[in-house]
């Protein structure tokens, strides 16, 4: 039995469908106030009985902070995929996401840990590695260096790798990914579904930071083949960036705009102007009451250069990644037809 968290969010919905399309038996957390409609739909994308595959996932509800719930909802079960987490650039959310990622990681160790399990493959992020200041390509081994500048989501990610590898000393095995931003279809409005409904409601600004991008599917076949028995037990307690291409926002925004028939963005938003937007969003949502659209930490590296290197994944498996633009051309072929 294969338990998996976070299986309502773009990475688990997919996983969840190459698990049962593969006819693996699958557990799967879920929150009680989770919809889990988006993975049926996510399923739709890739198969013409959904259905039939959706059924065979066994849906436990519960919370990844009961460590109780969790030790028993861990019997019985060989391997782990982690991944659930909060995604906020939220200043009044970043104490409540670092404490569930966190908090949950080192709940979900504890309990693989209790119940003999060996086996975890924990998604975390290129947010949780370090950056180069000379634009020297950010690898497996780039540490990260907490200062004021960081995202909360950057240290609830680095912290919850540090509870996979405290498991690792008490005994637990793992394998961790760290993708780039994830591109993939998902009727959503968060993460990279939330960049493509943007572009097409007419995104009118753009920066000229750069990034590293991957297709979601890829990320689901790095995870997969490295939890297979051989692999895992060749690279296991090691960590693999997941990284396709290193481009622009620019460069992505005119591709997403391109294929879904919209106007690319031209007004270029250089860091002066960046730091007026969030601080009005800030002030508007003083007066409303709601999310600021941007904030301080979403805009901090819009116009920073960023480069991830992908290729130890490509070594170790012989791992070819799709590239960027077949990918954006697929997430709108598939989720976004009706924009």
């Amino acid at each position: 039995m294969i338990f998996v968290t976070g299986g309502t969010g773009l990475v688990g919905a997919h996983l969840l469908f190459e698990l049962t399309a593969s006819g693996k038996k699958v557990k799967a957390l879920k929150r009680a106030t989770s919809n889990v409609q988006p993975v049926l739909e996510t399923f739709s994308y890739y198969s013409y009985e959904p259905e039939q595959l959706f059924n065979k996932i066994e849906w436990v509800e519960g919370d990844i902070l009961d460590y109780f719930f969790l030790e028993d909802a861990l019997k019985g079960v060989s391997k782990i995929y982690h991944c659930a987490a909060i995604v906020s650039f939220q200043k009044n959310e970043r104490e409540k996401m670092i404490r569930n990622n966190v908090d949950g990681t080192a709940n979900l160790v504890n309990a693989a840990i209790e119940n003999g399990i060996k086996k975890i493959c924990h998604v975390s992020s290129i947010a949780a590695l370090g950056h180069e200041e000379d634009g020297t390509p950010i690898t497996e081994e780039t540490n990260w260096v907490p200062s004021k500048k960081v995202s909360g989501y950057s240290e609830s990610k680095f912290f919850s790798e540090a509870e996979i590898w405290r498991g690792v000393e008490e005994g637990l095995d793992a394998v961790i990914v760290n993708p780039s931003i994830i591109l993939g279809p998902a009727k959503r409005n968060s993460g990279s579904a939330k960049l493509f409904k943007t572009v097409a409601s007419g995104l009118k600004f753009y920066t000229k930071g750069v990034t590293g991008f991957v297709d979601v599917n890829d990320v689901i076949r790095a995870m997969v083949l490295l939890m297979n028995d051989f692999n895992f037990e060749k690279y296991k307690n090691q960590r693999f960036i997941l990284n396709a291409e290193n481009l622009s926002y620019q460069t992505v925004f005119n591709e997403i705009a391109t294929a879904m028939d919209k106007p690319k963005p031209t007004i270029f938003a250089n860091d002066f102007l960046l730091a007026i937007a969030w601080r009005m969003a800030h002030a508007a949502s003083l007066i409303t009451r709601k999310q600021p659209v941007i904030t301080r930490d979403t805009v901090a590296n819009s116009n920073q250069i960023n480069n991830f290197d992908g290729r130890k994944i490509m070594q170790a498996l012989d791992f070819v990644y799709l590239p960027i633009s077949k990918a954006i051309e697929r997430t709108v072929q598939l989720s976004h037809k009706e924009i």
